[in-house]
């Protein structure tokens, strides 16, 4: 069971990477002039890593109760989800979606 628990959080990783690729790709795929692409592919994910550091990673910054720490990060697999799901990847934020989901529930269990 350690092995699958280990797993699991090896998952949580990759899913956290996952969420600063869709936000740097929403960024870099609008609408908009090049410069302003440029700039919201950097800041995006920037400000969502910032986010997940201060009040979600296990060294957060700003101790919050769980249920806010759950919220923040709920926010952020949202908001990456939805950016892939504005730019016409659905697939993308459907496996992000569901990803995230399967991964929390077992982290509850697991209390991990």
């Amino acid at each position: 069971m350690g092995l699958i628990r280990s797993t699991n959080l090896a998952l949580r990783f990759v899913l956290e990477l996952c969420a600063l690729a869709a936000t740097a790709y929403w960024g870099g795929t609008g609408q908009r002039r090049r410069g302003r692409r440029i700039l919201l592919a950097v800041t995006a994910p920037l400000t969502v890593g910032v986010v997940w550091m201060l009040f979600v990673s296990p060294r957060a910054t700003i101790h919050t109760s769980p249920l806010v720490r759950f919220l923040v990060e709920l926010a952020v697999f949202t908001a990456a989800a939805t950016g892939l799901a504005r730019r016409g990847r659905l697939a993308l934020a459907a496996a992000l979606g569901v990803g995230y989901a399967v991964n929390r529930a077992l982290m509850a269990v697991w209390d991990q």
